[in-house]
């Protein structure tokens, strides 16, 4: 903690989890350290070159915006007062890595009742939906997300081998209205995600030709 107790409070990044249709958050995760970085990508969606002449500004969709980051999980400071982190003694950071990775599984009582109906000789089992999940750094960045890559690389153990601190990479792939559609409350989302980066962009004074070196075009 600051010792200055006038410094401005740091928000934290992180993960929001909640059902698509009626938008119950299921789990916040916050992450335990912000990233020192964030790198993001676009893959401009555009229509090929060599096409029709009349085609070649127009785009057919928002571009494909990858997010990537690395955290940190360290328990060495709960350690310190183990009366206070019952869990953390016994389990280590085992609950704060399985937050993330159940992320990426079906559950297991979805997985239980597919079984069930093929076992029933149900002939077309509806592939399972994942919640919708959200990353967000800051009210400016609140974006639908799907999780693309995940890494866990486990750094240090307790006695009983639970790990106490690990490094994380996350990859995430921004959804647009194209993946989701405008009446999916994930659509809902990423179109403010949008506006809001008009409303920023618009805030910026546009430059002059004249600091171009140039008159007129």
């Amino acid at each position: 903690m600051s010792s200055f107790p006038n410094s401005p409070r740091l928000l934290k990044c992180g993960i929001v989890v909640m059902e698509p249709d009626t938008g119950r958050v299921i789990r916040v995760i916050s992450l335990q350290y912000n990233p020192d970085t964030l790198s993001r990508s676009f893959q401009v969606q555009a229509y090929e070159e060599g096409g029709d002449r009349s085609e070649v500004l127009r785009l057919k969709s928002s571009p494909v915006e990858i997010i990537r980051l690395e955290a940190e999980i360290d328990a060495t400071d709960q350690l310190e007062f183990p009366k206070d982190n019952p869990n953390i003694v016994k389990n280590g950071i085992h609950g704060q890595l399985a937050t993330l990775e159940t992320m990426l599984y079906p559950s297991s009582e979805a997985l239980q009742k597919n079984y069930e109906q093929a076992g029933r000789g149900v002939l077309e089992i509806v592939p399972m939906e994942a919640p919708l999940t959200l990353f967000i750094w800051s009210r400016h960045r609140a974006v639908p997300v799907r999780v693309t890559e995940f890494s866990v690389t486990e750094e240090a153990f307790d006695p009983s081998l639970n790990p106490i601190r690990a490094r994380i990479s996350l990859s995430l792939r921004v959804l647009s209205v194209h993946d989701l559609g405008f009446h999916h409350r994930g659509g809902s989302l990423f179109m403010s995600y949008l506006k809001n980066k008009e409303t920023l962009a618009g805030l910026v004074g546009s430059g002059s030709l004249g600091t171009l070196g140039m008159e007129s075009i």
